[in-house]
């Protein structure tokens, strides 16, 4: 257990710093073009999603997010005590990468976001950018599991695009993401409508690849 949740702790971390590091180095090369700057901020997520699924896919199912890890909870994939010793490490991991990213740009370790991301249509894209996120892991896992890095990694590229939130799909990133007043920040009182949406999400994603994926007992 020690072993997974390091593994948890140190792969939330370094997803974190990733999405946060590359978001202020994109807006510092793009000269204040955010087009440029989101698709270089989504390559390398993408790039280090594959990486950590890979890694430490095998030590702990590489979760890094707590609305996975609550998923294989009520699968019975997860023990309940273990879905939340993962959500909080992954949360701690995932501060520590933030701080580590801001000091890495020599900014202020510290920070709280005032870049304003609210409203129907930012919750709507949260609750299915998790749908979609959760739905590919539970399928892929069901009939191509050697193909989870890939998958995810390729959904959450996509869902940068396509979501009108650019996907945080994650509570806890959403949380870590509020102490940093960057590109990739987000208001504090804007955080509690996103977690909700993406847990929503995430259950309802939980409902559907029961009906879609799992063999029926007879």
């Amino acid at each position: 257990m020690a072993r997974r949740l390091v593994a948890e702790a140190l792969g939330s971390a370094l997803l974190f710093a990733t999405v946060v590091g590359s978001g202020i180095m994109a807006l510092q090369l793009a000269g204040g073009n955010v087009a440029v700057a989101l698709l270089a901020n989504t390559l390398a997520t993408g790039a280090m999603l594959f990486v950590l699924i890979t890694v430490f896919g095998p030590v702990s199912g590489a979760h890094f997010n707590p609305a996975v890890s609550l998923v294989m909870a009520l699968r019975g994939d997860l023990g309940r005590a273990d879905a939340l010793a993962y959500a909080l490490v992954q949360l701690g991991g995932g501060i520590i990468g933030v701080c580590v990213a801001h000091a890495m740009f020599e900014a202020p370790i510290w920070q709280l976001s005032s870049h304003v991301r609210t409203g129907g249509g930012q919750w709507l894209a949260e609750g299915v950018a998790t749908f979609g996120l959760v739905l590919t892991i539970l399928g892929t896992v069901r009939h191509r599991s050697a193909w989870v890095p890939a998958t995810v990694a390729l959904y959450i590229s996509a869902a940068y695009w396509f979501t009108a939130s650019t996907s945080f799909a994650n509570p806890a990133i959403t949380v870590a993401r509020s102490l940093s007043d960057s590109f990739a920040g987000i208001r504090p009182v804007d955080v509690p409508g996103f977690v909700a949406a993406q847990f929503a999400g995430a259950l309802l994603a939980a409902v559907v690849a029961r009906k879609l994926f799992d063999v029926p007992h007879r």
